[in-house]
């Protein structure tokens, strides 16, 4: 191959390296960073372990692949809230949309919560970079609305991290809240959520 240019990968290595992220993905949200190993990972991928390592160099490569991945979907939420758009609904709308991802990427929620808890030690440039300068422009945004008298004064910050805690808690805590619930916890928790932030953000 000429310098500079790379190997396309073949449609089995793109189909196997899948495999190693889904399973990882399973492996670390179940284990965590220091709890998983590549052992894990080969059997839930149904692969060997040197086959895991011909597309990985380890157990953090695999992991900080699977983060990097997920930043941009976890920022994507906050992203679509418009500032042209109405207040509440907005707002009210990321609720939903974060709940939506409790739902549907609880894998996900995990392994950020996990990253977290451990103290960032591989997402935390992701979290300078790209996390705060958006927060700080929809806080903003939040902050205008406020001013404005569209909205209830409350801390734009806190808001959104309240948000986060009580969307996010629905696939951190996904066992605990099925014990505790009868019914399906996304449908009522749709329901309390808009009710609650309705009721504290408006004027």
């Amino acid at each position: 191959m000429p310098d500079g240019m790379s190997k396309k990968p073949s449609r089995i290595q793109m189909r196997n390296r899948s495999l190693i992220l889904d399973a990882a993905l399973d492996v670390f949200s179940a284990h965590g960073y220091r709890g998983a190993t590549l052992d894990q990972i080969a059997e839930a991928a149904g692969l060997s372990k040197p086959n895991i390592l011909y597309y990985f160099t380890g157990k953090e490569e695999i992991h900080v692949t699977l983060l990097n991945q997920l930043m941009e979907t976890w920022l994507d939420p906050l992203v679509e809230m418009d500032a042209a758009g109405d207040p509440l609904t907005e707002l009210l709308d990321y609720v939903q949309r974060k709940l939506d991802m409790s739902r549907d990427l609880p894998r996900e929620s995990r392994l950020f919560a996990g990253e977290i808890l451990q103290g960032a030690p591989r997402m935390l440039p992701h979290l300078r970079a790209d996390l705060k300068p958006l927060l700080d422009e929809k806080c903003a945004v939040i902050q205008t609305w406020m001013n404005d008298g569209k909205l209830a004064q409350v801390d734009p910050r806190h808001l959104v991290f309240s948000i986060w805690a009580t969307t996010q808690h629905y696939a951190d805590f996904d066992t605990q809240v099925r014990v505790l619930l009868d019914d399906d916890p996304h449908d009522s928790a749709a329901q309390f959520l808009d009710q609650m932030y309705r009721s504290l953000l408006t004027p």
